[in-house]
């Protein structure tokens, strides 16, 4: 056995090894933080995002979008990711190696949440702790700790060409475009948009495989409510059972965890957000599904200082490997920041409107400019400049008050004399009203969503008096569904039936791998280490039953095998693979034999 080895360094051995994933551009050195999934590990993936889909798309009856990756600065400056996307650097003053400051004291202290400290207190921290570089061991006390921006910047287009990003998130693409898709869910909250891709961020330090990368992907869901009149179906989830760590519980010097149901949770307070607690509940189930460890699963509040800028109030799905909790997903409740931000900017449209149950008499400001006045006085930016009063009008009447108002276009000042802008309350009958939706966020991280379920499936064991490796994948999620394998290779009709079984599983929608090579053993056992939920042994003994022609399957897990009419693999496999059936179903139905 391995025990000598930490969880970490035999799953990334057995990672690379057996194609999951690897360093990328390796022959050129290599790029931290950049990584290639091979087959097995391309396929783990594809399945997760597809489950993913499955449950947060399908199933709610969402929307999906494919937005690009590269969207113009404009977009990131409303969006607040130039000014705040930042995290904490520490530079070496040897060897001029870059680090994540709050990464090296959580490293080297009992401190879990650094990244809320000031640049100033985490200084004050590096020099109390006496750290030094790990890249060369030069003292690291008196360097000042600064905030490095983590987009990656591009430019769009040839010679003097526009700035533009590499999207940190997937959500911004579909903020952006909400006036356009808002037209396809019929203007009718609430509504929810996925979407699933690529997002880059430049990391001071990558670490831990898979992890933390510069390059990852995630699966996003906005969901745009009504805060006034949308709640979600708590009844779905309410009797969900989840491990809760609260910020009121972490900032107590014996704080615990809350063992708790998301009904529970949601009506005395713990969960403060009726949406949030709807989108844990469906997490929780989803990732006991997919093949996470819920001994090892936990959702953790985030406090006040580690919530990014647009977020009232976050929670975090937290899995522990190698001892260490990863971010594995937050819930955020982002209120109206994003659209209100985005509609400022790009003066858009970024509200849906709401009809009224019954028509209401309101009092209006009102603007109604002289033109003849504001053409000759303003020349072509006269039109801006009323609708610029308008919307003064709506937001801040009281500003027509003086004998002048003034308004801003463009970045440049002009000033209107109040009688000249006709501002006047007037009652009207109005039958609804536009708002500005907010925004509840699950946001997935599928690489450390595969980094876990690799790492939560990681078993050891022997048989036969051999050690054996294998990853209890979910066979929802398994690269392979299964092994077909005919007992030798050297007899025709053995070989010609594997062939057949192989074409019409395919044919059926699973993933097949055919092996001749080598024992059944060592075939098995190939099979195990990455994770193939089932085998097929096409022997003699199948071919000579009475009646039906039927082969052996095999199951990882534990080994067990019954002996399954040929004509019946492809429905019974299917509906294992689907949730449907179970292999204690299978043995229940067929003649379960000896273990292998």
């Amino acid at each position: 056995m391995t025990a000598d080895r930490t969880e970490g360094e035999r799953l990334t051995e057995l990672a690379k090894r057996r194609g999951y994933y690897f360093g990328s551009s390796e022959a050129y050195g290599g790029t931290a933080g950049f990584y290639t999934y091979g087959p097995q590990g391309a396929a783990l993936k594809s399945n997760v995002e597809d489950a993913w889909r499955e449950r947060f798309t399908v199933q709610e009856g969402n929307l999906e979008i494919d937005a690009p990756t590269i969207m113009p600065e404009p977009v990131f400056e409303a969006s607040g990711h130039l000014d705040t996307f930042d995290d904490m650097l520490v530079e070496c003053p040897e060897c001029a190696e870059s680090h994540r400051a709050d990464h090296l004291i959580e490293d080297n202290s009992d401190l879990e949440d650094a990244e809320t400290l000031s640049l100033e207190e985490a200084a004050e921290e590096i020099a109390a702790l006496d750290l030094v570089c790990p890249n060369c061991g030069a003292e690291l006390a008196g360097q000042s700790v600064d905030n490095f921006n983590l987009m990656f910047e591009t430019n769009i287009g040839p010679g003097s060409s526009d700035p533009g990003y590499l999207r940190p998130e997937t959500a911004q693409g579909i903020f952006v475009e909400f006036p356009r898709i808002k037209e396809y869910a019929r203007n009718r909250l609430p509504f929810g948009v996925t979407q699933v891709g690529r997002a880059y961020r430049n990391e001071i330090s990558p670490r831990k495989s898979i992890v933390r990368t510069r390059e990852f992907t995630q699966a996003e869901l906005e969901q745009f409510i009504d805060p006034e009149r949308d709640e979600p179906d708590l009844s779905a989830v309410e009797d969900v059972e989840v491990l809760l760590y609260p910020a009121t519980e972490q900032q107590k010097d014996d704080g615990d965890y809350i063992e708790t149901t998301i009904g529970a949770a949601v009506e005395d307070g713990s969960i403060g957000n009726a949406w949030l607690g709807y989108f844990l509940g469906i997490a929780q189930e989803w990732y006991e599904r997919v093949g996470v460890d819920m001994d090892r699963f936990r959702f953790r509040q985030h406090l006040a200082g580690e919530r990014a800028h647009y977020s009232s109030d976050c929670w975090d799905a937290e899995s522990e490997v190698d001892g260490d909790w990863i971010e594995i997903a937050g819930f955020s409740y982002r209120s109206d920041y994003d659209l209100s931000k985005h509609a400022e900017y790009s003066e858009e449209d970024y509200t849906v409107f709401r009809q009224y149950d019954e028509p209401k008499t309101v009092e209006r400001a009102v603007v109604d400019p002289d033109m003849s006045v504001l053409g000759p006085k303003f020349g072509g930016a006269a039109g801006d400049v009323k609708d610029a009063l308008e919307r003064l009008a709506e937001r801040d009447p009281d500003a027509f008050d003086g004998d002048e108002v003034t308004v801003e276009v463009d970045g440049e000042t002009h000033t209107v004399e109040t009688d000249v802008t006709n501002f006047a309350v007037e009652e009207q009958t109005i039958n609804g009203e536009h708002i500005t939706p907010h925004v509840v966020e699950p946001s997935f991280g599928v690489d450390r969503t595969v980094y876990t379920l690799l790492a939560h499936a990681y078993e050891e064991d022997e048989v036969d008096d051999e050690e054996r490796t294998y990853l209890s994948l979910s066979p929802e999620v398994a690269p392979r569904d299964v092994g077909v394998f005919p007992l030798v290779s050297n007899v025709p009709e053995l070989v010609d039936l594997a062939d057949e079984i192989v074409d019409d599983l395919r044919a059926a929608g699973l993933s097949v791998v055919y092996d001749d090579s080598g024992s059944i053993g060592r075939r098995y056992r190939r099979q195990d280490e990455v994770g193939t939920p089932f085998c097929i042994t096409v022997d003699r003994d199948g071919l000579e039953s009475d009646g039906e022609t039927t082969v052996t399957v095999r199951e990882r897990d534990s080994g067990r095998q019954v002996r399954v009419p040929v004509s019946a693999l492809a429905d019974e496999l299917g509906a294992v693979r689907g949730g449907d059936r179970t292999f204690d179903d299978l043995a229940a139905e067929y003649d379960e034999l000896t273990d292998d």
